[in-house]
């Protein structure tokens, strides 16, 4: 395996990677300040230059989070910290050098992890093969948890500011590192496609209300976008005063005792406000964007059905079996009958009853799985394509397909099953077991419909000629699957009784 250096001159600095199996890496580049010390529970401050050249090979820090989530290989995991603000770019090599060659759409990832967990160093995130057929791709790091994903300014002091949002100004930072240094990398900094998967997809809807993001993508792609992670400002004040009340800190304490405590302790107390939100039906998780405040003025799905978001071209879906995934790991989605009616209790009757009556096998398990699916991830993608496609082109998608090895597990299209698709990881090692030989064709097939439609929507904007627009006249889906096919609004009656209920 030949492998060699190669070195790019950005604004901060020049920054050495390597070229290998036909693309060049740099891992682990800085995009703005670490936010340590006084910047904890800061804006993102911009990168400062550094003398010399800076290398890029390994994977530095992920953003503090539980241990068990920051494992790369088994036995081996990402060391954490807070000086975790860096992104990865992945360019097919010999690329930059050409100078009449045309610049790369760029695609941007933004990870998932339910704002508590993740890094851009996962295996799977790696980018590679899109980079190979014609992009260039970038994967972000942004702050997590208590640090970066709790609302918590409302705890600001006249000695200690904290700022809203901090995930969403560190991911438009990102942006803006791209828009100025990108073009150093073979990259068209005027053509940026911003994608993410379950959290990251949410964020992706986010940054399309967010002002400040204006003009940094012209595309977006969210796939499988929970429902209820997003606040506002009064119910994260709650949160941050509860927040507060488990640190042992009276309130007007809380902001010194933010910047004085280890990110240990504050997950620990993050991991009780969690348990006590869900208990106490707060009214959203604990963690996400939070509307209201300065950064973020408008309800995401409110600024898009009322033209105040970005009008850029959308693609957005969901997959056939989202629920099955938390019914087995991280069981935190209503997904059996005690935590459907534990959901709905607070529901008006005649809404409770259209919800029940639209899953006629309901209560037996399927049917609650199938509930928990649709409250978290269809709800979501149903309101934000009815919302968005007013405004600008929205292509909605349901990913419905399954090795045999996946139905075997019972995990069927579950949740994130479509990343195995969109990175081409049945190619992989790991994807020999998922097919375990016998789909290899048909996973490769949809592996390459897939990303082909993903590549010519960051080259265009337009995911393939027989993928038609939604609209709210005929709400075409096109469904991924073995044999691909549009259905026109398909479970029409489960997105009617769960519209009643978010109306």
């Amino acid at each position: 395996m030949h492998e060699h250096t190669v070195r790019v001159t950005i604004a901060s600095g020049t920054v050495e990677g390597f070229s290998r199996d036909g693309v060049n890496r740099w891992r682990s580049i800085p995009y703005a300040r670490p936010p340590v010390g006084p910047l904890r529970y800061r804006a993102p401050q911009p990168v400062e230059p550094w003398p010399g050249v800076r290398y890029c090979h390994g994977f530095g820090h992920c953003a503090p989070q539980q241990r068990v989530y920051t494992i790369l290989a088994p036995g081996k995991y990402q060391p954490m910290s807070e000086d975790c603000l860096t992104l990865n770019v992945v360019a097919p090599s010999g690329h930059p050098k050409g100078r009449d060659r045309a610049p790369l759409p760029v695609m941007v990832f933004i990870h998932g992890g339910g704002y508590m967990l993740g890094s851009s160093a996962t295996p799977i995130y790696d980018g590679a093969s899109l980079a190979r057929k014609g992009c260039v791709y970038v994967s972000v790091n942004y702050r997590l948890g208590a640090l970066g994903c709790l609302e918590a300014s409302s705890l600001s002091t006249p000695e200690v500011t904290i700022d809203d949002n901090l995930f969403l100004r560190d991911l438009v930072m990102a942006l803006r590192w791209v828009r100025n240094n990108i073009a150093a990398f073979g990259g068209d900094p005027d053509n940026v496609t911003i994608f993410g998967e379950s959290a990251g997809g949410h964020a992706v809807a986010t940054l399309l209300a967010t002002p400040d993001a204006k003009g940094l993508f012209a595309q977006a792609i969210s796939q499988s976008p929970p429902n209820g992670m997003v606040r506002s400002a009064e119910v994260a004040a709650e949160y941050a005063a509860r927040f507060a009340t488990l640190l042992g800190v009276p309130e007007k304490d809380a902001a010194q005792a933010l910047l004085a405590a280890r990110p240990a302790v504050l997950g620990k107390a993050l991991g009780r406000l969690m348990v006590q939100g869900q208990k106490d039906m707060l009214g959203a998780f604990a963690l996400g964007p939070t509307y209201g405040t300065d950064y973020l003025p408008i309800e995401p799905v409110e600024a898009m059905a009322g033209g105040k978001a970005h009008p850029v071209p959308l693609i957005i879906g969901t997959n056939a079996d989202e629920g099955q995934l938390f019914t087995k790991v991280l069981k935190m989605l209503p997904t059996t009958r005690p935590a459907i009616e534990r959901l709905l209790r607070h529901v008006e009757a005649a809404d409770r009853d259209r919800i029940t009556a639209a899953y006629p096998d309901y209560p037996n398990a399927a049917s609650c799985v199938r509930m928990g699916g649709d409250f978290i991830f269809g709800s979501t993608v149903w309101q934000i394509s009815q919302a968005h496609s007013r405004h600008a082109p929205t292509h909605v998608y349901r990913y419905d397909f399954a090795t045999r090895a996946l139905k075997w597990s019972g995990m069927g299209a579950t949740h994130a099953t479509e990343l195995f698709a969109v990175f081409d990881l049945y190619r992989s090692r790991l994807g020999m077991l998922l097919h375990a030989g016998v789909d290899s064709g048909a996973a490769r097939k949809v592996t390459d419909d897939v990303q082909a439609r993903w590549l010519d929507f960051a080259a265009r904007g337009v995911p393939g000629a027989d993928w038609p627009t939604y609209s709210s006249e005929d709400r075409p889906v096109l469904v991924l699957d073995r044999r691909r096919r549009v259905e026109f609004d398909p479970h029409a009656e489960r997105r009617l009784a769960w519209e009643s209920l978010f109306r």
